[in-house]
């Protein structure tokens, strides 16, 4: 066999894996290395050499004519003209009748995928590199001091945006004396278990840091260059103006950003320019992923206490919970892309629902819950949950907070002193499947959203059958509504399942 063709396979088969949450990138180089018995039979520098021929066809493809190309408009939002329905408070004189049994038939369902894309993952298996006089660039991302090995007295310029300026910067970043930055990332990615947003938004200041938070040729070029060598798909395009732009491959779409449509696959202005024509760079060959927008667990941003928030259930008044919030964490939700999937804009809420609570949060909330719910039923607990959830928030319409449509983060909720029915949804979703177990849908009518939890006792009232399972509605927007009880006036026939 060929020593290319053998160091192809043994690369092949290191990266088909990915670094596990808390792992260092050291620990994972040194365990695959371990797995391949192999990789005695070859030196140092025939991997370096290996590196340098890949490096060097992606430079032969970003030196090929970028062919101009027009994109698509960003996507609107699919329900911006559904007047929100307002919440409904059952008065304190009026009793409210005991649920009763109620099946309830839900026309349409979003049965979105249940598994992950593969992330990201590095081209190449990145080694530390002795250099024990590297001089360093310290940044902040999201109030988290990062540090990586990089001379900003020597860094690469540009004379102009054109393919061969940004041929020629990739060969000077891609010749081995910034090995060491390259680690480094991928390390901090690791380390702060940071999602492929965070992971882009931190390259980003770095780059500013490096060449100035004004916009530069540049910073744009090594953005590319550290996201391509840590596995992301990408391109870049050139503008009427010479100026560059950056373009993510993602598995989801994005709401307002303009995308061009290459081989199936959407590429995402990081910047807010709203280009409609690029010339684009040809699309580079090699094992590349798209951006993974799930955030499927918690980023490690440093933390910044928010001011405590003192939050009490009017049915349950001993329910009263003291919570705080990582504003690092509040700033990074306040800037992550609207997302969704299946070309309808409604699935953005699963995304949010999904992510989990914070430590911090987790931390001042659920101690006091498991108390308070210690010994109950599951519908006792339930009720306690949803009246929560339903008191001790103040309702209020987007339009009038944001301007806009503005779903929440579970943590957003709790931090934020208004909050709507997407939102009450999202945080009583994700609170009962922590502190109880269940699983939870979300319910979507025009204008609103409620859930239906699958208890694993007979639970009466409203209820919709979703996979051969019963789900029971809990609306959070329905003030004081018990579990089973659905909002007046709302139409199950045009109602959707979101499964979580």
């Amino acid at each position: 066999m060929k020593e290319s063709i053998r160091i192809a396979i043994f690369f092949s088969i290191i990266l088909c894996s990915v670094p596990v949450s808390g792992q260092s990138l050291k620990e994972y180089r040194e365990q695959s290395i371990q797995r391949m018995g192999l990789y005695r039979e070859y030196s140092q520098t025939r991997i370096q050499a290996y590196k340098a021929r890949k490096n060097a066809e992606l430079e032969s493809y970003i030196r090929q004519a970028w062919e101009k190309l027009p994109g698509h408009k960003p996507i609107p939002r699919q329900d911006l003209n559904e007047p929100d329905v307002p919440p409904v408070l059952i008065p304190d004189d009026e009793s409210v009748p005991e649920p009763e049994d109620n099946p309830i038939v839900f026309e349409g369902v979003y049965d979105v995928p249940q598994e992950h894309p593969e992330p990201p993952r590095p081209i190449f298996l990145w080694e530390e590199r002795p250099d024990p006089e590297a001089r360093t660039v310290s940044f902040s991302s999201y109030g988290t001091r990062c540090t990586v090995r990089f001379d900003k007295t020597h860094i690469p310029k540009m004379p102009n945006s054109g393919e061969d300026a940004v041929g020629n910067m990739w060969a000077v970043l891609c010749s081995g004396q910034h090995d060491n930055l390259f680690y480094d990332c991928l390390s901090i990615k690791q380390e702060r278990n940071l999602c492929d947003w965070a992971y882009v938004k931190m390259v980003e200041a770095l780059s500013k840091e490096i060449y100035g938070p004004d916009y530069s040729w540049e910073s744009i070029v090594l953005q590319a260059c550290i996201l391509l060598q840590s596995g992301f798909k990408l391109t870049l395009g050139r503008d009427g103006d010479d100026d560059l732009h950056l373009l993510l491959a993602s598995d989801c779409d994005m709401l307002n950003r303009s995308y061009w449509e290459i081989g199936n696959t959407h590429y995402f202005l990081l910047d807010n320019s709203q280009e409609q024509t690029l010339c684009l760079m040809a699309q580079l060959p090699g094992d590349f992923r798209p951006m993974n927008l799930s955030i499927l667990s918690e980023n490690n941003f440093a933390q910044k206490s928010s001011p405590v928030r003192r939050l009490q259930s009017q049915q349950f008044p001993d329910v009263t919970v003291e919570v705080t919030a990582n504003r690092n964490l509040i700033d990074f939700y306040n800037e992550y892309p609207e997302t969704f999937i299946n070309h309808d804009t409604k699935t953005r809420w699963r995304f949010y629902a999904q992510a989990q609570l914070s430590g911090v949060a987790q931390n001042s909330l659920y101690p006091a819950f498991k108390e308070f719910i210690a010994g109950k039923s599951e519908l006792e607990a339930a009720n306690i949950i949803l009246n929560f959830v339903q008191t001790a928030f103040v309702y209020e319409y987007d339009d009038v907070v944001w301007g806009r449509d503005r779903a929440f983060f579970a943590d957003e909720t709790l931090y934020y002193p208004y909050c709507d029915c997407e939102d009450r949804a999202i945080l009583l979703s994700r609170m009962i499947r922590d502190l109880l177990g269940l699983d939870v849908v979300l319910l979507y009518y025009p204008g609103h959203l409620a859930s239906a939890v699958h208890f694993n006792g007979d639970v009466k009232g409203d209820y919709l059958m979703f996979k051969g399972r019963k789900y029971v509605v809990c609306d959070p927007t329905y003030i004081p509504a018990p579990v089973g009880m659905t909002m007046p006036n709302m139409d199950n026939g045009t109602a959707v399942i979101i499964p979580l």
